[in-house]
């Protein structure tokens, strides 16, 4: 991933280095479970080294990274560099180490997702009583609240954070299992001991490699919480346009610069900058679902694009959690063009107050949906106010009962407070 739309202490996890010092740790921690090294040789390996050029040189002769890798530490270690990657096969590394880049991914895109929950917990609290239009297909429907606009978004955060958890935690699945995964050189009671020092649990039954479905739900997963900030950007994007006003991101005044051209611009560049980014961890997804399918007990067609896809996706959402949650905190919310937006359609969006109003008087409900829908119409089309023209039907109603915005939303104290559960 680009350094743009990457912060360091994610990005680290996953350069040249980390990933090489993650294979040192396994290769190291299977070194200390095996019968033959005498601590000397132990203190040896454990003092091994590499650099990543060397490495790289030596991968020249080698065609072969994690060969490479095993002769460059393995001289570093002298003599005892004999007793470094005995009895394991590429896979034992590649797919314990990067168990170990993934768990540690996990423990700081978690908590963020966790945050942006509390944000949009906090937000939708202070906004439960801003009342705005509700839409539907993009067209006015009834009176909502912010609040409970915002709501919506906190609970879909709160089922991706509960996504996230269970996907990191059953992807970060080691396995030293050996050649075809049948534990003949060291045994499964081996495994056990080198994954219980490395903290992870291990694989129930390896096909030398660990299957990918596991990689593949946690792509799944972040691309689902890229979907969920998609979705609150696109609201932001709509509530922003010039036309509806209702909400808009931070601008920093005298220091921003929303149009190289045109001064008086405010563009919605982060949440475009969001939708366009969670284009990318759909795609991520796809090819973790086209790695599960490997041939027999193991090929490497999963390699090549996990190189850059679990990099990528875990970058990726780390930054667009940070971004949207620093736009969620600081949208600017205008109410009283909320409040204007309201009366735009001159009472309309109260058509199914004066249908249900209709129908209680004792109109059939066809009836009363015409006559509903042609009043409602024609206020819209001739500017004119509904419960006017409804006045001027006589048709004996109580126009004060239909006309009332807060009885659309009467309810909104009781669906916010089923926030409490999450935050």
């Amino acid at each position: 991933m680009i350094g743009r739309y990457s912060r360091l202490e994610l990005s680290s996890l996953w350069t040249d280095e980390a990933r090489m010092e993650a294979w040192r740790k396994v290769e190291v921690a299977c070194a200390e479970e095996i019968d033959g090294p005498t601590p000397a040789d132990l203190d040896a390996i454990r003092a091994a080294t590499f650099t990543v050029e060397e490495v790289a040189e030596r991968e020249k002769a080698t065609d072969h990274d994690v060969a490479a890798f095993v002769d460059t530490l393995a001289a570093s270690a002298g003599e005892s560099g004999r007793w470094i990657h005995y009895g394991l096969t590429s896979s034992d590394v590649l797919d314990t180490a990067l168990a170990l880049q993934i768990k540690a991914a996990g423990e700081i895109i978690v908590p963020a997702q966790a945050k942006l929950v509390k944000a949009l917990v906090a937000r939708a609290r202070e906004h439960v009583d801003t009342i705005c239009v509700g839409r539907t297909h993009g067209v006015h429907a009834e009176p909502t609240t912010f609040g409970i606009k915002l709501a919506g978004f906190a609970f879909e955060a709160q089922r991706n954070l509960e996504r996230l958890e269970r996907a990191f935690a059953q992807c970060a699945t080691g396995a030293i299992s050996g050649a075809v995964g049948t534990h003949q050189a060291l045994g499964p009671d081996f495994e056990r001991r080198v994954l219980g020092r490395l903290g992870i649990p291990s694989e129930p039954v390896s096909t030398q490699v660990v299957p990918r479905d596991r990689h593949a739900e946690l792509l799944n997963a972040i691309a689902l919480a890229g979907a969920g900030i998609e979705r609150f950007a696109i609201e932001v994007r709509h509530l922003q346009r010039t036309e509806v006003g209702e909400a808009s991101e931070p601008f920093a005044k005298g220091k921003q610069k929303g149009s190289s051209a045109m001064p008086h611009k405010r563009n919605p560049i982060k949440s475009e900058n969001l939708t366009g980014l969670a284009r990318l961890l759909r795609g991520y997804a796809v090819a973790g679902i086209e790695n599960v399918a490997l041939w027999h007990e193991r090929d490497i067609s999963h390699s090549a694009p996990e190189r850059v896809i679990l990099p990528d996706a875990t970058i990726l959402i780390d930054y667009m959690l940070f971004r949207v949650t620093a736009l969620v905190e600081g949208l600017v919310v205008n109410e009283e063009r909320m409040m204007e937006n309201l009366e735009i359609t001159y009472g309309a969006l109260f058509s199914q107050r004066l249908l249900l109003a209709l129908v209680e008087s004792g109109t059939s409900r066809d009836d009363a949906y015409r006559i509903a829908q042609r009043l409602a119409q024609k206020a819209w089309d001739e500017r004119t106010q509904l419960r006017g023209l409804v006045e001027a039907e006589g048709l004996g109603l109580d126009l004060d009962t239909i006309f009332d915005a807060e009885a659309f939303v009467q309810h909104r104290a009781e669906l916010v407070s089923r926030l409490d559960s999450i935050g």
